[in-house]
């Protein structure tokens, strides 16, 4: 079997191309051959199974880049790209983070679930898709998203000290709302909606 039909037997990937999250953990006895010794291997985004596949991949449990779970969400006909148009991705790149202030950010999606048609069309992106994030913050904001996608729970930025939650929406996420009004969706418009609170 190849290592792409070996995943395939380990995450059950379904009739829609959607799997479980697999965690590195697994790839043990006759799914050995599945580790990650040197960067994404297999699993890469331009290699076969990310032609074949769209991927998603966990970080958030080691320090690093390290990746810790994968998991497929489609089927990859073309239409959509986890890739960031390069124009956008160099005048993102050029900016500090908007959380820390650091220089040398990370492009970031400010969609955490990048399920927007558009935003993953790369002929559709627009700069406003996009925010500065070191990888500190892009991490942390990577490890929020997924407890929001697996408990549907938006992070509150009442955590951070914040004296509001949201700008727009609850605590509950909504398919109408979506991230918009989340912290880590916009920081920078989180924040100047804190500026024209009428209870200051």
């Amino acid at each position: 079997m190849t290592k792409i039909e070996l995943f395939e037997e380990l995450a059950q990937i379904d009739e829609n191309g959607c799997s479980r999250w697999v965690s590195v953990d697994e790839f043990v006895g006759r799914y050995q051959g599945l580790q990650l010794l040197n960067g994404a291997g297999w699993s890469r985004d331009d290699g076969a199974f990310g032609k074949k596949y769209l991927i998603e991949r966990d970080r958030s449990r080691t320090p690093g880049n390290k990746v810790d779970a994968i998991r497929t969400v489609g089927f990859n006909n073309g239409e959509y790209s986890r890739h960031i148009r390069p124009d956008i991705k160099k005048e993102i790149c050029s900016r500090r983070c908007v959380v820390l202030g650091t220089s040398n950010p990370e492009c970031d999606h400010k969609n955490g679930r990048k399920n927007e048609d558009r935003v993953m069309k790369n002929e559709d992106q627009k700069l406003s898709d996009f925010q500065p994030l070191s990888k500190p913050a892009n991490d942390a904001k990577r490890q929020y998203c997924k407890e929001c996608k697996r408990s549907g729970v938006r992070f509150d930025a009442k955590k951070l000290g914040y004296p509001m939650s949201y700008y727009k929406g609850g605590a509950i996420y909504n398919e109408n709302d979506g991230c918009d009004g989340c912290y880590w969706y916009d920081p920078m418009e989180f924040k100047r909606h804190l500026e024209f609170r009428p209870d200051k």
